[in-house]
């Protein structure tokens, strides 16, 4: 009876919402069983077949050229250990290692290169997602674009791309998962891209970098009902500071006259989705390290499966060769469409490569410091309107996760250095 209540109050909100759009096909939630629609064309044959070969034990009794295709596809190397051979994940450069300056220039390198490709990435992304192209005139509305799909499409390809040729030029660990298991993440990565482009139709910029900041909240309390983890009183009080902080900056938010700015109720639905989503794509891509893969081979084989899922979407839907028209009609779009694919693809390279050099508290301390640019860079460009009272909440959230960064890399620092007194012991 919860279940109906709740499926009767978003079917309400999403219709009170959509009388301001025009036909069905202008209803997010349409659109998303559209797309889901679509997938299922390849994931239920996909299954068929990966069932059909594991029954027949495909793996013994299989011959002929198409063999060792579905050997890699279907059974991959089931060892989980022993798969790097003579190459080994190479090992994070720590701060001793090489000059200072040198160390410096690098940090530089990185934090620009990230500040770059995330803030230009963040700027199309609400440019492409809530402003019109064409229009000559301040009275021309001219035409908006649409179809989230297709931008999830375009970043995929190029990130396949980019991944293919660097897997390509520099050696990788000999790869032994079954390529199948990356479509489990595949389809979840795609679906929290596509609700976090089509959120922004119904929330602000601002509001969006928010709730990505306290995604922290929803992955403790199921860390804590699902698995049992416990944590730090830290670790609480800064989820309890960020949720304060969220809570503030969405309660003092004004209603401007412009639709991008205002938050609604599809856009607190599409952006529970998101966090939901992308949850899970990263719990599945851990399980999925357990192979000893590379990041890049990772990146390789999860955009591989988003680009065949969405492009086979977008031409059952026949909106594959309507989105290239609205690019041809505008090359603005075009463009924008491109740089945004540009940054993404650059800027999981530079998530890698950061993390290597440098580790996971420098990155973040990096990422977080381009959340809050962000906003500000949003608010400046687009006009949306910050109280005092939002802004402090704002302060706060961020404060909130500066504090979580320090705490962790001072706790992990205490446990190396109790490490070797437990070792003399």
């Amino acid at each position: 009876m919860d279940n109906i209540c709740v499926v009767i109050i978003i079917v309400v909100g999403v219709t009170e919402e959509s009388s301001l759009l025009e036909g069905w096909h202008d209803v997010w939630l349409f659109r998303f069983l559209v797309n889901m629609l679509g997938y299922s064309t390849i994931i239920i044959p996909g299954y068929l077949l990966i069932s059909y070969f594991k029954r027949t034990n495909y793996l013994e009794t299989g011959s002929g050229i198409c063999y060792p295709v579905i050997r890699t596809c279907v059974f991959g190397n089931e060892a989980k250990t022993g798969l790097l051979d003579d190459v080994s994940a190479a090992p994070r450069n720590e701060g001793d290692s090489g000059s200072s300056v040198r160390q410096a220039i690098k940090l530089i390198f990185c934090a620009a290169g990230l500040q770059a490709s995330y803030l230009t990435w963040g700027v199309l992304q609400e440019r492409v997602m809530t402003r019109s192209y064409g229009a000559t005139t301040p009275e021309d509305q001219g035409e908006k674009f649409k179809d989230s799909q297709f931008l999830v499409f375009m970043n995929r390809i190029l990130a396949l791309t980019v991944s293919g040729l660097w897997c390509i030029l520099f050696k990788q660990p000999r790869h032994g998962a079954p390529m199948y298991k990356y479509s489990f993440a595949s389809l979840s990565n795609i679906l929290s891209s596509w609700c976090q482009y089509e959120a922004l139709k119904y929330i602000s910029f601002p509001t969006q970098v928010l709730a990505k900041a306290s995604k922290v909240i929803p992955v403790m309390l199921m860390g804590k009902i699902v698995s049992r983890k416990s944590y730090e009183y830290w670790e609480y009080f800064t989820a309890v500071l960020i949720s304060v902080g969220v809570s503030m900056f969405l309660l003092s938010s004004t209603t401007s006259k412009h639709p991008s700015t205002v938050t609604t109720f599809s856009g607190i639905v599409i952006l529970v989705g998101y966090i939901v989503f992308d949850s899970f794509t990263s719990n599945w891509q851990d399980n999925l390290f357990k192979y000893k893969m590379s990041s890049v081979q990772m990146m390789f084989g999860v955009n591989l499966f988003s680009c065949l899922f969405t492009v086979g979407s977008l031409l059952e839907q026949g909106a594959f060769f309507d989105s290239l028209a609205f690019m041809t009609r505008h090359s603005e779009f075009a463009f924008h469409a491109v740089l945004l694919s540009v940054c993404s693809a650059c800027g999981q390279l530079f998530i890698f490569y950061t993390i290597n050099q440098f580790g996971a508290a420098v990155f973040t301390i990096i990422m977080t410091l381009r959340q809050a640019i962000a906003i500000l860079l949003s608010c400046f460009l687009y006009g949306h309107a910050v109280t005092i009272v939002g802004g402090f909440g704002v302060a706060v959230v961020f404060l909130a996760l500066f504090l979580r960064v320090y705490a962790r890399s001072r706790m992990k620092s205490g446990r190396r250095s109790a490490q070797p007194i437990a070792q003399k012991v």
